[in-house]
């Protein structure tokens, strides 16, 4: 295009001035700039693109696709005039055309998520579901994440997640068959990690990745709830659920001021989703270790359980680690989805009063509690809790070390964890929940 700095700021001016004639819905001033807009720049791409635009939206799809025609010869680099060649084609329903202008405007910009929609659309209109799955499915992908859309891209979303459900169960419905004949194959295999696999596939599961708040340990594996079964060090805990359980209900009834609250933000803080449990004795604990420091009183209280941490494999870092307590979660209360900070180690909860209506999530697991009984977990999924009961909740929980990790990193993640602390100037990274 050969115009001139000032023309460039003039058509500018001209194609604003049409726009904005059109939003104030005068008509006969937006013919009249277009005019002069066309007179000073017959060749402009842009102002045969709003030219042509004008003609489709009042209904003339003939006389828009020639200029649009040309606006997209002047700027084959550009998706917009394309997407728009595209639109007339479809109005004067030559859907060939009409699939090669979006493939024009995408070979422009393969991420441009307007032509991706229409695509999808088409392959829609043709019947052809599958494929219209998969463009639907690269929009969403393209849609630009954490802003305001018009209500239109909104409407498109939802309907794309409906025609992406709508083919996750026609694909389980194709894959079952085939799927319980290989199972058949393999009766008695734990199968829990591919029936995790299959879920996701069809859109039954979510995928949740770790997002510490501290530390990743990269090259770890990322396992929501770990197998029980490779933990036998619980098993004294479990044979002691009795002995244990007396103990926190004891202390709870003799010691209920020692229970604190677990979540306490100084003022000023940002609260998040912490508003309503911050300093509230909802949720609340009893300490046994914190950041790596005992409290004697309280072991001295608890000597079973204290007997029975000592002999476990805790995460100890120096004035971080282990962190080991009696969790209350009030009846009718809620702990919101939150992650943990660091996978380098792993949570163990054990259930000692849990009524009905409790449940706990990770990730995409979600677990009903058995009292008495033990779980290991990586608090870097997102993860929440709830009572939804008339009784209160209680748990005990500490932490470990992630099994994955040899000595040599254990020894090096606590040296930096340490030093990060002291640069910190005391403040400690270790927080855990649940």
């Amino acid at each position: 295009m050969s115009t001139t700095a000032a023309t460039e700021s003039q058509i500018r001016v001209l194609i604003d001035a049409v726009d904005r004639a059109d939003r104030e819905g005068n008509r006969r001033e937006a013919e009249r700039v277009l005019a002069q807009a066309r007179a000073a720049a017959p060749d402009d791409p842009r102002v045969l693109n709003v030219a042509g635009m004008r003609a489709l939206l009042g209904g003339d799809a003939g006389a828009a696709r020639p200029l649009l025609e040309r606006a997209a010869a002047l700027d084959p680099g550009s998706p917009m005039p394309w997407l728009n060649l595209a639109l007339a084609h479809r109005e004067l329903k030559d859907e060939g055309a009409e699939r090669d202008a979006l493939e024009r405007a995408l070979t422009a910009d393969p991420r441009f998520f307007p032509a991706l929609l229409h695509k999808a659309r088409l392959f829609e209109r043709q019947g052809k579901l599958k494929q219209a799955a998969y463009m639907y499915h690269a929009f969403l992908c393209c849609v630009p994440p954490g802003v305001q859309h018009p209500a239109a891209v909104k409407s498109a979303m939802e309907h794309a997640n409906e025609v992406l459900r709508d083919n996750d169960a026609a694909l389980e419905t194709f894959l079952r068959p085939r799927l319980s004949e290989a199972r058949a194959r393999h009766a008695g295999a734990r199968l829990e990690r591919f029936d995790a696999c299959f879920d996701a596939l069809i859109g039954k599961r979510r995928v949740f990745a770790p997002q510490p708040t501290f530390m990743l340990f990269p090259r770890l594996p990322a396992i929501e709830f770990l197998d029980r079964g490779d933990f036998r060090w619980l098993d004294p805990f479990e044979a002691a659920a009795d002995e244990i359980r007396a103990e926190a209900r004891a202390a709870l009834a003799q010691a209920a001021d020692d229970f604190v609250p677990y979540i306490s933000k100084p003022a000023g803080s940002p609260l998040d989703q912490w508003q309503e449990l911050n300093n509230s004795k909802r949720w609340s604990t009893f300490f046994l270790l914190k950041n790596g420091e005992r409290i004697e009183e309280h072991l001295a209280r608890c000597p079973r359980t204290a007997a029975l941490l000592a002999a476990a494999p805790l995460c100890e870092i120096r004035g971080h680690a282990p962190t080991a307590f009696f969790s209350v979660l009030a009846p009718k209360t809620r702990i919101p989805p939150h992650t943990g900070v660091t996978n380098t180690r792993l949570i163990v909860h054990m259930a000692l009063a849990v009524p009905p209506s409790c449940g706990f999530r990770v990730g995409a697991e979600t677990r009903e509690w058995r009292e008495g009984r033990t779980w290991v977990f990586d608090d870097t999924f997102e993860h929440e809790a709830w009572n939804g009961s008339d009784e209160p909740r209680i748990v005990l929980i500490f932490d470990v070390w992630n099994s994955f990790l040899t000595a040599p990193e254990r020894d090096l993640v606590a040296v930096v964890t340490q030093g990060v602390q002291e640069y910190s100037e005391g403040e400690s990274p270790f927080r855990q929940g649940g």
